[in-house]
């Protein structure tokens, strides 16, 4: 990790005990689908989506679901539970990102959530010339790996040290990528800090705040509704998150 990196500490233990409402959140995305099947549709182009430390594409299937819905050819990473940076992960994702570039022809947008999220800026910068976008879900890149109640569980399963993380994968995860960056936290995160979670602003990245849990923000509605609004950019002319009418009251000012 590098010096940049804020120094943090972890969500305390009170939202910890909230991220239960993940399940309330499913039935909120459940509630949601007639409205979310009014989402703008995509161009078609692909997209790759990385689950967090410990889930499976399993834990992605709705939003894929959704995206799939709206025209985009979507895919989940394939390499079963995400264990963290274990021997052959990093080939296996970057074979995967050439593989998805190469059949279809066009640039690949990233949607990851929490480590998937890390996975996917690290891809981004090793492989810009590949990747026309990338969104993050709770993802802990401006951070040090402490400021999470996870980073026990990386080092067990991965069998590396948290701080070991972005050393030999696209190098400090605070930089952000070359291309389009949308970074969604929650201030009552349960599993990492959101300071962490959020990105500088700037031409080319910005933060979207939701209200939502860790552990749900794969399949949170509002959550939903922004991926789906930054996918369907057309590609070479980025702007940033639009939160006015509506949108004002579901998604508040990330940087009040």
């Amino acid at each position: 990790m590098t010096a940049t990196a804020q120094t943090l500490s972890p969500p305390s233990k009170t939202l910890m005990f909230l991220e239960g409402r993940a399940l309330s959140e499913f039935g909120a995305f459940l509630g949601s689908l007639p409205l979310l099947g009014l989402l703008p549709r995509g161009d078609g182009h692909p997209v790759l989506v990385l689950p967090g430390l410990m889930a499976s594409d399993s834990s992605t299937r709705a939003l894929r679901a959704v995206l799939k819905a709206r025209g985009y050819a979507v895919k989940g990473w394939g390499l079963g539970r995400n264990y963290g940076l274990r021997d052959g992960v990093q080939e296996s994702v970057i074979d995967l990102l050439t593989d998805m570039h190469e059949t279809h022809g066009r640039k690949v947008s990233l949607v990851g959530w929490s480590l998937g999220g890390l996975y996917a800026r690290q891809l981004a910068k090793m492989m810009p010339e590949r990747v026309r976008s990338v969104v993050t879900l709770g993802s802990p890149f401006a951070a040090g790996p402490h400021s999470t109640n996870a980073w026990r569980v990386y080092e067990f399963t991965s069998g590396k040290r948290a701080e070991e993380a972005d050393e030999h994968f696209g190098g400090a995860l605070s930089v952000a990528p070359p291309v389009p960056t949308t970074a969604i936290f929650s201030r009552t995160d349960g599993v990492c800090a959101w300071q962490g979670c959020m990105e500088k602003t700037s031409a080319l990245s910005e933060s979207i705040e939701v209200d939502s849990s860790h552990c749900g923000m794969g399949h949170h509605p509002a959550a939903i509704y922004a991926i789906a609004d930054r996918l369907a950019q057309p590609e070479g002319d980025w702007k940033p998150f639009e939160r006015s009418g509506h949108c004002n009251l579901v998604f508040p000012d990330p940087h009040r």
